[in-house]
């Protein structure tokens, strides 16, 4: 059944004009919000739960994802001022793309719902982490993630480095990698065995770095190594100013703030995923067969335990 709206509702904001801002398109769907049908309401809420889904998502994508039609997406920007509904989603681009400030009004929600508790350090906690992730996820990013996607499906071998602190990310990324690609390698660099493991590297491979300040002098040393090899890097670090940097094919720099007593590891993890799940997406069918492999391979050697 169609959906039957006020008369003037998609012109109730032609004398001020759209919304400019994340911020006030929020506010305007909070309140009217109440108003809206059913259908408007499912749109509304998945609007206002998923800003960088709404940003970078084609309308069909975002659509299915709420629970309702594309055209109901244009009627929820119309009826906010827009003339288009990617007029509309540029607003959300901009906010994604220019800061996370807005972004982060789940983690002030957070705090606002928690007020009344004196743990402090949980909440600060939920704020550096909301903020974090905002920051990963903007325009730039998401090119230099296809760009990156594109070295690694065309990479021979991969080596991955991440000492101390960052060992957990080069841990992730090669244990997960290697399920889908078996080319990836993590260099353990133990008993002075840096050089060793690394010499098989040349320029049809790449190696993937991890690395924060403080950094360790075994990363840089093992990427000293792997460029006089002639292996492109592709460097995860949390500044430009980075030793890391230099000579790095591609470099994300991912946020790492917390209360904690060491840089948070959060974004660089949820970058990984991120980076393997492209490589999946835009790979070769062998990837998911490689994966269905593995997953047989596991269950019939006992490797999970069944809960039937």
């Amino acid at each position: 059944m169609l959906e039957q709206e006020p008369q003037n509702a998609d012109a109730q904001n032609d004398e001020t004009g759209p919304p400019s801002d994340l911020d006030t398109v929020n506010q305007q769907l909070a309140a009217a919000y109440p108003e809206l049908s059913p259908q408007l309401k499912l749109a509304a809420g998945y609007v206002l739960e998923h800003p960088v889904e709404i940003a970078f998502q084609s309308i069909r994508k975002s659509a299915a994802a709420a629970r309702v039609t594309a055209s109901t997406l244009v009627r929820l920007a119309k009826r906010l001022g827009f003339d288009s509904y990617e007029q509309f989603r540029e607003v959300f681009q901009s906010a994604v793309q220019a800061s996370p400030v807005e972004l982060s009004g789940r983690a002030s929600n957070l705090r606002n719902l928690a007020s009344q508790t004196d743990d402090q350090v949980f909440l600060d906690v939920g704020d550096a982490a909301f903020d974090n992730i905002g920051r990963l996820f903007t325009a730039d990013t998401q090119a230099r993630v296809r760009d990156a996607a594109r070295m690694l499906l065309g990479a021979k071998k991969i080596a991955v480095v991440g000492f101390r602190d960052t060992f957990a990310c080069a841990y992730h990324f090669a244990y997960v990698g290697r399920i889908a690609m078996p080319n990836i390698q993590l260099i353990r660099g133990q008993e002075g065995g840096l050089l060793t493991e690394l010499a098989p590297f040349d320029e049809k491979d790449l190696v993937v770095a991890f690395g924060f300040e403080p950094y360790c002098s075994e990363t840089v040393r093992a990427l000293d190594i792997a460029r006089a090899n002639g292996v492109r890097p592709i460097v995860v670090t949390d500044t430009l100013r980075s030793p890391l940097v230099p000579g790095a094919a591609i470099t994300f720099t991912v946020a790492n703030a917390t209360p904690h007593f060491f840089p948070s590891i959060l974004s660089a993890i949820t970058l990984i995923e991120v980076l393997l799940a492209e490589c999946v997406a835009f790979g070769p069918d062998g990837l998911v067969d490689n994966v269905a492999s593995f997953e047989s391979r596991m269950r019939e050697m006992g490797a999970y335990v069944s809960n039937e």
